[in-house]
């Protein structure tokens, strides 16, 4: 018999799995996780609704390496319900980074993002 814990996490993980592809298909793609009421916070700032949120994707992306995709590999990953932790690497570029994502409603509702390069 499921629970509400379990359609909680089935429904996270597959938000968590779209976010994840989302990046080889662009910004338009990874937005369709997140709302106006999203915010996305790093060490230096957060972003909060879909204009700012856009605005972080794309410098990520304009600023990554061709090579940076195939070096990316998923060190760590958990659901507990409606949160995600992700820890990853793309070495030589980021030595650890990490994410840890709110979802509910099928969106993205709070994500923090902190990365380290070696």
């Amino acid at each position: 018999m499921s629970n509400s814990s379990d359609h909680a996490e089935g429904a996270t993980k597959q938000v968590l799995d779209h976010h994840l592809g989302a990046f080889a298909h662009g910004v338009d793609e990874i937005l369709k996780d997140y709302d106006e009421r999203s915010t996305l916070i790093t060490p230096d700032k957060s972003f909060h609704g879909l204009e700012e949120i856009r605005g972080f994707f794309k410098a990520f992306l304009d600023g990554a390496d061709p090579v940076f995709w195939p070096a990316f590999k998923i060190t760590s990953q958990s659901i507990a319900g409606e949160i995600a932790y992700l820890a990853w690497e793309a070495k030589p570029w980021v030595s650890l980074a990490t994410d840890t994502f709110f979802i509910r409603g099928e969106k993205i509702v709070v994500q923090t993002f902190t990365s380290f390069s070696a």
